[in-house]
């Protein structure tokens, strides 16, 4: 079994993708109280700060804040996984889902990357928001209803017209 290497950097954000295993799915979408519950849940055992989140039909990406000092984001994600993973039924699994007591609804891996300086969370942030409309979901990405962006966008819009 290959051997993963985790890098051993603290205080600086992490961008994260993670794909369920039905690439083409939209379970994601259609298990978002699911999710939100397991985030939530999770956040409150094991704080961490979320800078952006966007979820579409069959994956997302999140940019993650954890405490100074802590880099233990391996164990936050095997806890929103299985959180969700344990609330749905079991589905159609592979024999090696099987053998490793896995539902088969994620991924096993996820993507992660360390973000070194201001211009590459920048970008990330970018790549974030823009996923929905680079996918075809959207024109614009203040449209896409489960992003972080759309409801800074729609906070934003509703203090303006309290002020107007």
């Amino acid at each position: 079994m290959p051997e993963y290497r985790r890098p051993d950097l603290t205080d600086m954000p992490i961008y994260f993708t993670v794909a369920l295993a039905d690439r083409g799915s939209d379970a994601l979408l259609r298990n978002i109280g699911l999710l939100r519950q397991a985030v939530r849940q999770t956040r409150a055992e094991r704080p961490f700060d979320i800078l952006a989140w966007v979820v579409l039909p069959d994956h997302m990406h999140c940019i993650w804040s954890l405490p100074e000092g802590d880099r233990d984001y391996p164990t936050r994600w095997r806890l929103i996984k299985s959180r969700v993973s344990r609330a749905l039924p079991c589905g159609p699994r592979r024999a090696s889902d099987m053998a490793r007591h896995e539902r088969g609804f994620w991924q096993r891996r996820y993507w992660e990357h360390h973000l070194r300086d201001a211009p590459d969370l920048s970008a990330h942030l970018r790549q974030c928001w823009l996923d929905p409309v680079r996918h075809g979901l959207v024109s614009r990405p203040e449209d896409w209803p489960w992003s972080s962006q759309a409801r800074a966008h729609r906070r934003a819009g509703a203090a303006r017209a309290e002020a107007g």
